[in-house]
């Protein structure tokens, strides 16, 4: 029998502390890690379709998630898994540098950070410094390598 609770902490869009920094361009989900504001910023990789039909086909197919299964949602150059923990906790699993990390949410937040996939999607003005540093550490990387 599977626990219909999860008392796992997770982000809620109604959380007291601000976890979601914001959305660049790219659509990248900026959040500081359980909403410590004491630690740096991650960019956790977004959901990026080709078309209105993709958007809503993947749409369905979160909503229909049931517990224990997952998705698997491909990006142009990486990927990263959504596990249904149980009926309104969700699991973003993004691979770190050494080991894989599980980022929780409740529905309404991830089915909102998925929503900006839509095609008439635009990040906020303040977001786009986001892309920015996403680049620069793309950038960082490559010259260290």
């Amino acid at each position: 029998m599977t626990p219909s609770l999860s008392l796992a902490p997770r982000y809620r869009l109604d959380d007291e502390s601000p976890w979601l920094l914001g959305i660049d361009p790219a659509r990248h989900y900026w959040i500081t890690v359980n909403g410590d504001a004491d630690t740096s910023a991650i960019a956790i990789p977004g959901l990026i379709v080709s078309s209105m039909s993709e958007f809503k086909q993947t749409i369905r197919q979160f909503r229909a998630l049931q517990p224990q299964q997952q998705m698997q949602i491909t990006r142009t150059a990486s990927s990263f898994t959504i596990h249904c923990i149980s009926s309104n906790c969700y699991a973003v699993e993004v691979d770190g540098e050494a080991i894989s990390v599980w980022h929780l949410f409740d529905q309404e937040s991830l089915e909102s950070l998925l929503m900006t996939a839509h095609p008439d999607w635009q990040c906020a003005e303040r977001d786009v410094d986001l892309g920015r540093q996403m680049l620069m550490r793309s950038l960082a990387q490559s010259l260290v390598a």
